[in-house]
């Protein structure tokens, strides 16, 4: 009988025997072939691999996106809205999509003032 896991196999076909009694002790008969197979206790098996260890075109794409630094990232335009605080006729603005993809994108609004406002749409 061999073992993967919790998993329990029979050493004459290969099919899957019920499950582990937990009792070396136990005989587990296999329903396919009929061969007697002694019980094991179930055990844990952990795999561990590196990240490079497999491929992948997502991945490369990804690591691209991880390089990128703060000032590449914070871009921010300009529109026509007047600042609450100074009176300013035009504000930085930048969008995210904070919410669910079926609603609208929430816009932070900057004055160079130091006011901030946010706006979702």
């Amino acid at each position: 009988m061999s073992a993967i896991g919790s998993l329990i196999f029979c050493t004459d076909c290969g099919n899957l025997l019920q499950e582990s009694t937990g009792s070396p002790d136990a005989i587990l008969v296999c329903e396919v072939c009929g061969a007697k197979n002694r019980d094991i206790l179930p055990q844990t098996i952990i795999s561990e691999s590196k990240p490079n260890a497999f491929p992948s075109a997502l991945r490369a794409k990804r690591s691209a996106v991880q390089t990128l630094t703060a000032e590449d990232r914070t871009v921010e335009a300009v529109t026509q809205k007047t600042c609450d605080k100074c009176g300013r006729k035009e504000m930085f603005f930048t969008t995210a999509q904070l919410r669910s993809a079926d609603e609208g994108t929430t816009v932070f609004y900057r004055c160079v003032c130091g006011f901030k406002e946010t706006v979702n749409n």
